[in-house]
């Protein structure tokens, strides 16, 4: 019984790593998406404001 009990909190305590770093993983990818698509509006901005003045 006491095995077990030590294997429970052993995976446990990997599942809640697990977790953590996937949802680490998940915010890092939505900030870089975000940041991506900010700087792919201000370049096309950029180029009509350049267009116009030709």
């Amino acid at each position: 019984m006491k095995n077990a009990i030590l294997f429970a909190n052993s995976f446990l305590s990997y599942l809640l790593l697990v977790v953590i770093i996937a949802g680490l993983v998940g915010i890092a990818i939505f900030i870089g998406i975000k940041m991506r698509l900010n700087k792919n509006a201000k370049e096309s901005d950029v180029s009509l404001t350049t267009e116009e003045k030709q």
